[in-house]
């Protein structure tokens, strides 16, 4: 297959379509906690609960650059993000010229998809659930997945110490017997100095490392200290990846009535 770059794409094509106990929405916008948030953990259950609150967040305003490299095109965009908590975001594409104005819009459960050039809405069914999200190696799943480590896992630390020069905690999540989960575990490295996390790890339910995620550059936006860097790799297909780049991060902002509605999502403001 020859090698594309920049290829257009359509927000539901499939590539190695993999679930995530994390929503995606959350690494797009509203990831991180304030930078004295952190604080010496009590036990697992504390640490995970610190980490869990990570991924939630009242308001937020982002610009990113995300790069999806498949075996067939490497191609990146740069995304506009809001949010309001977990249960809303609109995400709009700003660049490349000729997918600029294509749109996500996620309330609660749902999940829209605008396409400016032929002025359509479409709601995302159940049986897509498990396509690509714009390209990447996230799934539109991803993005109404509401699980908490908190509710969801087991959790005890497993390893402290050092790992690559830095002091670290090891964190094991297993599932709770009634957890909606797709994961068998969740291994979660944090750094012991501003508990900010180093990586993620996915093993299914037989135990196999299925997927990980890298968070790299602590980065200063405002008041707060944040990985700027997101990369997800997959086992399967390890020469493969999808990165998220923060260029701005803005939390606790007021966000225009209406934001998150099927009116805005047309709207190319």
């Amino acid at each position: 297959m020859p090698y594309h770059r920049n290829r257009p794409f359509h927000p539901n094509r499939l590539f190695s379509p993999i679930s995530s106990l994390i929503s995606l929405i959350i690494l797009l916008v509203g990831l991180f906690p304030a930078a004295g948030w952190a604080k010496t953990p009590v036990d697992a259950v504390e640490l995970m609960r610190l980490v869990d609150e990570m991924w939630r967040g009242k308001t937020s305003r982002a610009k990113m650059t995300m790069t999806v490299k498949t075996r067939r095109y490497e191609r990146s965009m740069t995304l506009e993000a809001w949010s309001e908590g977990s249960e809303k975001s609109l995400i709009r594409i700003l660049s490349p010229k000729k997918d600029r104005g294509i749109a996500t819009l996620k309330v609660e459960k749902n999940i829209w998809n605008y396409l400016p050039k032929v002025n359509r809405v479409t709601k995302v069914p159940a049986s897509m659930m498990m396509g690509s999200w714009m390209g990447s190696h996230f799934t539109n799943d991803d993005l109404v997945k509401e699980s908490s480590f908190e509710k969801d896992y087991a959790s005890e630390i497993t390893f402290t110490g050092k790992r690559d020069g830095m002091d670290v905690y090891e964190v094991t999540s297993t599932p709770r017997l009634d957890a909606a989960v797709v994961w068998g575990k969740v291994v979660t490295i944090v750094s012991q100095t501003g508990l900010l996390p180093v990586k993620a790890l996915y093993f299914d339910e037989e135990g196999k490392l299925t997927r990980e995620m890298a968070f790299q550059e602590p980065t200063r936006f405002g008041q707060r200290t944040v990985p700027a860097v997101l990369l997800l790799t997959t086992l399967e297909k390890p020469e493969e990846f999808t990165a998220i780049r923060y260029e701005t991060l803005e939390y606790d902002i007021a966000l225009p009535d209406r934001l998150f509605s099927l009116s805005r999502l047309r709207s190319s403001r």
